[in-house]
C-alpha cells in the first residue's frame, strides 16, 4: 500500500511538508507501541533521512524505541555525527550494526534463480541476511528510511537495500556486491530493476513478507542555484513506493550529456568522505560520461584510508584497483579476497579498465600509498588552488583556458553521455 506520495520535478518540500507527509502516512498505518527506525549512516547526510527520524521521534516520542542507522560495512557513527544528523534524539536510542557479528538469515535465494537472474554468469546461493533486531526485536513497526538516487551495486538505492545490505552480514554483503560487479556497474546504474535488484526483492517476497516494515524514500536534487532540495517523499509498504521514487530520481539526478568529458573534477567533502570505498562514487558515477583517455581529478582533503573495515583496507593495498579480468583471477587463486566478495567487487568498480586516468589527490594519504594502488597522485594544496570548490560552480568551467565538468558531491548523481549510455 502506499500511504503517502509528492513529487515532481519542480517541487520543494520543506520541513513542514515532510512532517505533514509523514503524519498523513502514520494517521494511515494506525498507532504502534514500538517503532525500529532504520536510517542512513552520515555519509548520506544529505539525504533529509535523519531530519525525518528526528520528526518521527518529536510526534511518536518513546514509542520510537531504536533507532538502527543502516550502516553496512561502513564505520560507525560518532556521537557528534549522531547529534548532528538526528538532532533531539536521546543517544541512547540508538543501536550500532555490527555486520560481521549482528545479523541472522531468514533464508536463501537458490543457486538456479541466482543463475537466471545474472544471465548465467554465477549460481551460488544467496542468503538474504538481517540485523537480529530487525527480526527478533518485538517491533510492531519497522521504517526504513533513505534517499533513492542512482547507486554502482543496485542501479537505485534504497527500498530493501536498507535492509539486507545496510543491516546485512558478511557473506549477504559480498555475495550481491560481487554479483553487481561481475554483470556490470554500467549495465546497472540508473535501472531500477536489474539482477541484485531481483535478489533482494525475492527475499523481501519469500522471506519477510510478514515483517512491518514501511518505506520512507526521499529525492533530493539541486536546484537551478545549485542548492540542495527535496523533490519528492513517498512512503509505503511494497514495491510502488520504491518504482516511484526511481523513476523520479532518475528525472532529478541522472545528467545526461551530449558529449564525452575529457577533464571531470570531483569535490570530495571531507565531512562525508575520508576513504575510497565512499570516494570512489567520484569513479562509479562519473564513469558513463568520460572520454577515453580523458582524466578524472579527485580532490579529497579527508582522504586517510581505502577501507573504512580494516580486512577490505588490507584487501585493497594487497591487490589494487586493476582491471575486471585481473580482479577476477586475484579471487581465484587466491582465498583471503574470496572469502571477502565484496572488496573484489569494489576493486572492478573503482578500476578505469585502462580507459582513463585517476587522479587522487588526499589529504592523508601519501604519493606511495596512492600510486600503490594503480591511481595516479597529485598534490591536493596545489589542486585545490587551481580548482578552487568555492569558485567553480557543477558543471561546465573554464580553469587557465581548458573546459573542465565539475561535481561538488558525487553522492547526489549519476553523469553519463547518452550514446554510452544507450549502448548497454
Amino acid at each position: 500500500m502506499l500511504y503517502y506520495q509528492r513529487g515532481s520535478e519542480t517541487d520543494v518540500l520543506t520541513s513542514e511538508d515532510l512532517k505533514q507527509g509523514i503524519l498523513e502516512a502514520f494517521g494511515k498505518i494506525g498507532d504502534r507501541k514500538k517503532i525500529l527506525a532504520i536510517p542512513p549512516d552520515f555519509t548520506r547526510y544529505h539525504s533529509r533521512a535523519g531530519e525525518i527520524t528526528s520528526i518521527i521521534y518529536k510526534e511518536v516520542g518513546d514509542k520510537l524505541a531504536d533507532v538502527l542507522p543502516a550502516l553496512g560495512t561502513h564505520a560507525g557513527m560518532t556521537e557528534a555525527e549522531l547529534t548532528q544528523m538526528y538532532p533531539g534524539i536521546p543517544l541512547d536510542k540508538f543501536k550500532v550494526h555490527d555486520w560481521r557479528n549482528d545479523v541472522v538469515e531468514v533464508g536463501r535465494v537458490p543457486g538456479a534463480v541466482v543463475k537466471e537472474y545474472t544471465d548465467g554468469m554465477l549460481d551460488y546461493e544467496w542468503p538474504a541476511q538481517l540485523n537480529k533486531m530487525i527480526l527478533n526485536g518485538g517491533h510492531d513497526l519497522i521504517l526504513s528510511i533513505g534517499q533513492v538516487v542512482p547507486h554502482e551495486v543496485i542501479g537505485m538505492a534504497n527500498y530493501n537495500k536498507n535492509l539486507f545490505v545496510g543491516t546485512g552480514g558478511p557473506e549477504g554483503i559480498n555475495k550481491s556486491h560481487f554479483a553487481g560487479a561481475v554483470y556490470g556497474m554500467e549495465r546497472i546504474m540508473g535501472r531500477a530493476i536489474n539482477p541484485v535488484r531481483k535478489l533482494l526483492n525475492y527475499a523481501s517476497d519469500h522471506f519477510i513478507k510478514d515483517l512491518p516494515v514501511v518505506y520512507i524514500h526521499t529525492v533530493v536534487g539541486r536546484d537551478d542555484s545549485g542548492k540542495l532540495v527535496t523533490r519528492g517523499l513517498y512512503i509505503g509498504d511494497d514495491l510502488d513506493v520504491f518504482t516511484l521514487a526511481a523513476d523520479l530520481s532518475l528525472k532529478v539526478n541522472f545528467t545526461m550529456l551530449d558529449k564525452p568529458l575529457k577533464k571531470v573534477v570531483v569535490y570530495l567533502d571531507p565531512t562525508e568522505f575520508k576513504s575510497t570505498w565512499l570516494g570512489n562514487k567520484s569513479i562509479y558515477r562519473t564513469r558513463m560520461a568520460i572520454a577515453d583517455e580523458g582524466e578524472l581529478i579527485v580532490l579529497a582533503p579527508a582522504l586517510k584510508e581505502f577501507g573504512e573495515d580494516k580486512e577490505i583496507d588490507r584487501l585493497i593495498r594487497k591487490y589494487g584497483y586493476r582491471t575486471t579480468p585481473e580482479v577476477l583471477d586475484f579471487v581465484k587463486n587466491n582465498e583471503d579476497i574470496q572469502n571477502n566478495l565484496s572488496a573484489a567487487a569494489h576493486l572492478i568498480h573503482g578500476s578505469t579498465e585502462n580507459r582513463f586516468s585517476v587522479t587522487y589527490c588526499p589529504g592523508h594519504l601519501t604519493e606511495e600509498e596512492i600510486r600503490s594502488v594503480n591511481y595516479n597522485y597529485g598534490k591536493l594544496d596545489e589542486a585545490m588552488k587551481k580548482y578552487d570548490p568555492e569558485k567553480l560552480k557543477d558543471g561546465f568551467n573554464l580553469v587557465d583556458g581548458e573546459e573542465i565538468y565539475y561535481i561538488s558531491n558525487p553522492a547526489i548523481g549519476l553523469w553519463a553521455e547518452k550514446s554510452r549510455f544507450i549502448k548497454q
